[in-house]
């Protein structure tokens, strides 16, 4: 299954998956913001590589969760008109109205396209340790029903925990996009809410057969780990090999892990 990925920056991604282009987490405002939620405030440092009329037109968003503005800000929000439907948490899906979709973990949606069916299913996230979880959050994955061995799996904001794991062993993954950084918030607790570099290579390994395209791991003042950190990370565990990184600006083909010799 072709893919290709034009990253806009944070989780911000094109991606045209056998001929259907899904926007994910849409975020465009500038660098600076600064967006108040109760006690935190979160501080946006990069502006994004591709305003929404720089990129082709888009038939569905994949939202992880639209209560963040890291995932979804004032820009990203106009965006999602632009869109045929949005599907996101239940609790997204009420507070947007309009094309949104509201999906609970492992319920699934078949999309007709042309001659092929587009499946779209909702998967486990958590935003932080058991507990104390940064609100609902969803991933997803997404295959034609004709290929469901080419699996495309984006996690939306989470640790990683078992639930991420029940997902390898339900699906079969040929492309991972992962959002890493470790995203620190010290008005929430000294804890990761997103997956850590170590985190990232338990995932790789869970998703054997995947490639692993690293997101939301930049551009943001709280993340606790960048590129280097995943780097460092996957070369330990002899899985450098397994990354792709996308360009900002650029489209970039994904190509099936045995053929990929992408490590930055």
């Amino acid at each position: 299954m072709s893919l290709h990925i034009t990253y806009v920056g944070g989780p911000t991604m094109l991606l045209d998956f056998g001929g259907i282009r899904i926007l994910t987490d849409p975020t465009f405002d500038p660098a600076g913001g600064e967006y108040v939620s109760g006690p935190v405030t979160l501080h946006k440092l990069s502006p994004p590589a591709l305003q929404p009329d720089q990129l082709p037109s888009f038939d569905y968003v994949l939202l992880s969760h639209d209560h963040h503005s890291d995932n979804l800000d004032h820009a990203g929000h106009q965006s999602l008109q632009r869109a045929e439907l949005v599907f996101t948490t239940p609790e997204g899906a009420q507070r947007l109205g309009g094309n949104a979709i509201g999906m609970d973990a492992w319920d699934s949606r078949d999309l007709r396209i042309a001659d092929r069916t587009l499946r779209i299913f909702a998967t486990p996230a958590r935003h932080g340790p058991a507990g104390l979880e940064r609100g609902a959050v969803t991933g997803f994955v997404v295959f034609f029903t004709d290929s469901p061995e080419q699996g495309l799996y984006i996690s939306g904001d989470t640790v990683w925990y078992e639930g991420v794991a029940e997902i390898a062993r339900r699906f079969r993954i040929q492309t991972a996009v992962l959002h890493l950084g470790a995203a620190q918030v010290p008005e929430v607790g000294p804890f990761h809410l997103t997956m850590t570099s170590e985190e990232a290579v338990q995932a790789a390994k869970a998703f054997s057969d995947a490639i692993i395209v690293p997101s939301h791991f930049e551009g943001w003042a709280h993340f606790s780990e960048g590129k280097e950190d995943i780097l460092r990370a996957f070369r330990a565990a002899g899985l450098e090999q397994r990354l792709c990184w996308p360009k900002a600006g650029e489209a970039i083909e994904v190509r099936p892990s045995q053929d990929l010799r992408v490590a930055g």
